[in-house]
């Protein structure tokens, strides 16, 4: 078993250098651009593979920040690859009952977490857990709004998603690894960096104004006109 754990933390760290290096990758590419739509795999999957191994060594090593941490990041991912497929809610009421039950799924666990960190004091999992929850709410919201989502809505969901999951990723890095940090500014650090640049790129999209051309690929051409 010892073993195992061993394969599975190199397995956890190559994953995750692969994200740290391949997310600036994808975000300096051309929007919607071939390059951009292979780094965002690449980053996807590898987000996948830390955050599932993450949850593995968690149990090992008996790590609840970093338990919580795979399951917010993973969680995050998922919601941003996700909402490239969405891009019909735009014009189309039907949301299948995988989203629903994702979505509501999360915002169970989300609310627990919280209500563990109230009771343990435990801020970092508590910061967590609240924009777990918010993101839940959030989505469960949106998809009783189907039908009249904005254009461009799926875009801004999936730079929120992936983006926090990014963030979530170097937060545990940073508390795991860079212990020459002291608490609570390990944690804190990538969220402070992190919303910021989130805010900027949905501030930028949403003064575009611009259509997406729907599909059900990684591309998002824009388009001067969409209707229904």
């Amino acid at each position: 078993m010892e073993t195992l754990f061993q394969y599975n933390r190199y397995l956890h760290i190559t994953a995750g250098i692969i994200g740290f290096l391949v997310a600036p990758v994808a975000l300096a590419m051309r929007k919607g651009g071939e390059a951009h739509r292979l780094w965002g795999r690449v980053f996807f999957w590898a987000m996948a593979v830390a955050g599932t191994t993450a949850i593995a060594g968690a149990q090992h090593i008996h790590s609840l920040f970093l338990l919580l941490t795979a399951v917010f990041s993973l969680y995050m991912a998922g919601f941003g690859y996700r909402s490239i497929f969405l891009k019909p809610l735009a014009w189309n009421a039907r949301v299948a009952a995988f989203d629903w039950a994702v979505a509501s799924t999360g915002l169970v666990v989300f609310l627990g977490t919280v209500a563990y960190a109230f009771a343990a004091g435990n801020i970092p999992v508590g910061v967590f857990g609240a924009l777990g929850a918010m993101t839940a709410v959030r989505q469960l919201r949106g998809y009783a709004k189907a039908g009249h989502w904005a254009k461009n809505q799926w875009l801004l969901n999936h730079i929120s998603g992936f983006m926090a999951s990014y963030i979530a990723a170097v937060s545990a890095f940073s508390v795991t690894s860079l212990r020459f940090i002291p608490f609570p500014y390990n944690f804190l650090w990538p969220t402070v960096l992190g919303l910021p640049v989130i805010w900027w790129w949905q501030r930028r999209v949403r003064a575009q104004r611009v259509a997406i051309v729907p599909g059900f690929d990684l591309s998002a051409s824009p388009a001067p006109a969409l209707h229904k």
